[in-house]
């Protein structure tokens, strides 16, 4: 059993899971989190708000921020993922992408795409993006051009608001903006095999804007089998397990 679930019990139905924190670690509670993945020891991180929008490294255990670039002011910075030594970058509606060095955070070109731009993943071969609505884009990561697009459904609804991805285990993982849910999506048909309840994750101490500061941002640690996640404006990241509800 992956160290990730807690329990896989059987049940009927799509499962339900919650959690149990494993750490907690210092977040920048300044970091307008749009994009987060774990790469090389390291969680690379993208922040948005126009005039505040950064591609970032950062230090799990510390949440220092080892390295950083901010972008241009007119950007509202939006999901961003690595792809071999680069980092591919969104921003919300101004269409425009950007591809940076992973190693020195140079720009190396920038690329266009319609429509907004929300989340940002990969699965070993195609880019996965969000846009607000219930659709996910795949995109050639050399081109950058689109190949498709896949419909995320649960009991055939449709799914929006589909935001920050991640790519964990052979599935594609989407937080629903504004709510505490993720869920959890076969990449091949589209329908939400599961959901993950993060009700509770942070604590009521911390005076968050239930519009604005939510969760939001996944991120997968496969070698060590590891699930961070966070929120815009969190102070802190959780190194979670799931634990089965029904």
């Amino acid at each position: 059993m992956s160290a990730l679930f807690v329990s896989t019990a059987a049940a009927a139905g799509v499962p339900t899971f919650g959690y149990q924190i494993v750490e907690a670690y210092p977040h920048d509670n300044r970091a307008f989190t749009q994009g987060l993945s774990y790469v090389d020891g390291h969680l690379y991180e993208s922040t948005g708000r126009a005039g505040q929008s950064t591609i970032r490294k950062v230090k799990v255990e510390t949440g220092e921020v080892v390295q950083r670039r901010a972008l241009d002011s007119r950007l509202f910075g939006e999901g961003m993922v690595n792809w071999g030594d680069r980092l591919i970058a969104l921003t919300y509606t101004t269409q425009i992408g950007y591809v940076f060095n992973r190693q020195t955070f140079e720009q190396l070109g920038t690329f266009r795409y319609p429509g907004e731009g929300w989340g940002l993943t990969q699965d070993g071969k195609r880019l996965i993006m969000s846009d607000g609505t219930s659709e996910l884009r795949f995109w050639d990561p050399e081109t950058l051009q689109e190949t498709g697009r896949l419909s995320v459904t649960d009991n055939s609804r449709p799914v929006d608001k589909l935001n920050e991805l991640e790519w964990v285990r052979g599935e594609i993982w989407a937080n629903i903006w504004q709510t505490n849910r993720i869920a959890r999506i076969d990449p091949r048909t589209g329908k939400v095999v599961g959901w993950i309840d993060l009700a509770g994750l942070m604590s009521g101490v911390y005076k968050l804007d239930p519009i604005e500061e939510v969760l939001n941002g996944i991120a997968y640690d496969a070698k060590g089998d590891r699930l961070f996640v966070t929120g815009k404006n969190w102070p802190k990241l959780f190194h979670i397990k799931l634990v089965r509800k029904r």
